[in-house]
C-alpha cells in the first residue's frame, strides 16, 4: 500500500493491533457486544463461519468414533466439590445461581426461592458427564465411551474481548472413558492431532504441538496438549485442547468398570474442546488494513460476483450473465463441496459492495459488466492480493482458473503466516538477561509489538515459571517434537534438555 492510498480499516495494525482487531470484526458485521457485559452477539456473517467450523470438526470428530450428546447447562455445586483442583481452577470464574424464581416487592423484581443447593453455570462438563459415565459404564464393554457436545460455556470475564474473551461463548467439548491409560492418552492425541489438521489444513494456521507445563495444565488433568500460534502482534493463541484426565475425575465421579477377569477398577478419561475463539486466531493470523481475510475452506461464499450496470437498459442482460457465471462456478468442486457463490443485486454502486466484500474478506471477487457480458468474460480480484490488481479471464475458463485461485489463496495465507512465525521465532538467547530483554526493548516504543517466541532450554522446574510473570510471559508449550539435546536453563542457567516455548499470549 502507497503513502497515498487509505486503508479500510482505521487504526492499522501498526497503529493499534488491538482497536484494529475490533474495527475489523465491526467492519465485517461479525458480531457486537451484547446488553450483558462480556457477552457477544454473533452477528449473521461471524455465525455462518462458525456453522462452517462446526461443519468440519462435527464431521472429523464422528469420523474418529464419538458420537454427539448434550448435558446440562447447570451443575450441582457437590459435583465440583468432589474435585478440588478442578474446583480452584475454576472458583474465580463461576457464574453461580442461588434462587428459582422471583418476586415484586416495591416495584421491583428482587430474588426469591433459595436453591437447597446452588447451581454453577457450566464452566466445562467433566463432572457432569461423569456423573452420567458412572452410571452408563458397568462393563468393558461398555468402553470405550466417546462422547462429544456442542454447546455454551459461562466463565466470568473480568477483561472481555469479542471472539477472544468472552463471558459466555460456544463450544464444543470431548469426553471419553477407557479401560486403560495407554487407550486414554492415544485418544487424547488423536485429538489433537484433528485440532492440528482443522487448524493448518482449513483456517490455515500453522500452530505448534506441544504439552502443557505443570504451571499451565488443564485443573485436575495429567498432561494437557495444547496448539500455540502466532498471531500478527506476535502474541501466541491457544486453540483446542487435549487432556489426559488419568483416573482423576473417574475417583471423584465413582466411573467404575468390571475388566475381563472380573476386577473393579477406575476408567481411564479424557477431554478436550475448542471454541469461538478459533475465529479471533483467524482474524488476527490473517486479517490486514483492509480487513477480514477469509481462507476458502472457512469462506460462507468463496466467490462474491457484482453486476456493474452502467444504463438501466443494461440491466437484464448483466444480471442474466452474472447468474450463467454462478451457475458455471457452482459446478466446480472444492474440497468435495460446491463453489458457494453469491451475486450481489443490492442497489447500491460497485464500488461501495466491492469495499464491503473486500472487509468481510471474501476469497475472490468478480465484476461482470456489458463488454464482459458482450465478451464472455469477467474481471477477477483476489482478496489476498493488492484490491486494484484484477485479472480478466474467459468464461469458458472460468471454472478451472477460480478453482485454482481458491486453492492458492487458501495454501498463501499458511504459507504467509508460517513465514511471520519463523521471522519471529528466536533460538539463540544465551541467558535470562537477553530473555528479558527480548521480550522488553521493543515495547518501549511500540506497545503493540510483543517480541514474538522463544525456543529454548528449561530445567522443568514449575517453580521458576514465577520468574516470568513481571514479563507477563508464559511457557506456552513442551513442543511434542524435542531435540534431546543438553543446554542450561534460560531462566536459572541450570542443566536442561527440555525444549520450551514462551511467550506472550492472549
Amino acid at each position: 500500500m502507497t503513502a497515498k492510498e487509505k486503508a479500510a480499516i482505521s487504526p492499522t495494525r501498526e497503529e493499534d493491533y488491538p482497536e484494529w482487531y475490533q474495527q475489523v470484526i465491526k467492519h465485517a458485521d461479525m458480531a457486537e457486544n451484547s446488553p450483558v457485559r462480556g457477552c457477544m452477539v454473533i452477528k449473521p456473517w461471524g455465525y455462518s463461519i462458525w456453522e462452517l467450523m462446526q461443519k468440519y470438526l462435527d464431521q472429523r470428530i464422528k469420523e474418529t468414533g464419538h458420537v454427539n450428546a448434550y448435558f446440562p447447562l447447570f451443575i450441582p455445586l457437590s459435583y465440583l466439590e468432589k474435585e478440588a483442583k478442578h474446583v480452584e481452577g475454576f472458583a474465580k470464574e463461576c457464574a453461580v445461581v442461588t434462587h428459582h424464581r422471583l418476586e415484586e416487592k416495591n416495584g421491583k423484581l428482587v430474588p426469591s426461592g433459595e436453591l437447597e443447593e446452588p447451581l454453577i453455570v457450566r464452566p466445562t462438563s467433566e463432572t457432569i458427564i461423569g456423573e452420567s459415565f458412572s452410571r452408563w459404564i458397568e462393563s468393558y464393554r461398555d468402553l470405550p465411551l466417546l462422547i462429544n457436545q456442542w454447546a455454551n460455556v459461562v466463565r466470568w470475564e473480568m477483561r472481555p474481548r469479542i471472539f477472544l474473551r468472552t463471558t459466555e461463548f460456544l463450544w464444543q467439548e470431548g469426553h471419553t472413558a477407557h479401560a486403560t491409560e495407554q487407550e486414554a492418552r492415544e485418544e487424547a492425541l488423536r485429538m489433537h492431532q484433528v485440532y492440528r489438521e482443522f487448524f493448518e489444513e482449513v483456517l490455515s494456521i500453522p500452530v505448534i504441538l506441544g504439552e502443557k507445563s505443570e504451571g499451565e495444565r488443564f485443573p485436575g488433568a495429567v498432561s494437557t496438549y495444547t496448539l500455540e500460534a502466532m498471531m500478527q502482534d506476535r502474541k501466541a493463541l491457544q486453540g483446542g485442547t487435549s487432556h489426559y484426565l488419568g483416573q482423576n475425575f473417574a475417583k471423584g465421579s465413582n466411573i467404575r468398570f468390571s475388566n475381563k477377569e472380573g476386577q473393579v477398577e477406575y476408567a481411564y478419561t479424557t477431554s478436550w474442546g475448542s471454541t469461538t475463539r478459533m475465529i479471533g486466531a483467524m482474524i488476527m493470523c490473517h486479517g490486514d488494513d483492509d480487513g477480514l481475510r477469509l481462507p476458502p475452506r472457512i469462506a460462507p461464499h468463496q466467490v462474491v460476483i457484482i453486476p456493474v450496470i452502467p444504463k438501466p437498459e443494461h440491466e437484464t442482460a448483466v444480471l442474466a450473465y452474472a447468474e450463467e457465471v454462478k451457475n458455471l462456478l457452482q459446478c466446480v468442486s472444492f474440497y468435495g463441496s460446491p463453489v458457494s457463490v453469491i451475486v450481489d443485486k443490492r442497489d447500491k454502486r460497485g464500488g461501495e459492495k466491492s469495499w464491503e466484500w473486500i472487509k468481510k474478506g471474501v476469497p475472490v471477487r468478480i465484476e461482470v459488466g456489458p463488454r464482459d457480458q458482450e465478451g464472455r468474460s469477467m474481471m477477477v480480484a483476489r482478496r489476498d492480493l493488492p484490491h486494484k490488481e484484477k485479472a480478466s479471464v474467459s468464461f469458458d475458463q472460468a471454472g478451472e482458473a477460480i478453482l485454482n485461485m481458491l486453492l492458492a489463496i487458501q495454501k498463501n495465507y499458511f504459507d504467509q503466516a508460517a513465514a511471520l512465525r519463523e521471522r519471529h521465532l528466536k533460538k539463540d538467547l544465551k541467558n535470562f538477561e537477553e530473555f528479558e530483554q527480548y521480550f522488553t526493548s521493543k515495547n518501549q516504543e511500540k506497545p503493540e509489538i510483543h517480541g514474538g517466541f522463544v525456543l529454548a532450554k528449561w530445567c522443568g522446574d514449575s517453580a521458576t515459571e514465577a520468574l516470568l510473570d513481571p514479563l507477563k510471559v508464559s511457557i506456552r508449550c513442551l513442543p511434542l517434537q524435542q531435540s534431546g539435546t543438553a543446554g542450561t536453563c534460560i531462566l536459572t542457567g541450570r542443566p536442561a534438555t527440555l525444549d520450551a516455548i514462551f511467550a506472550k499470549s492472549y
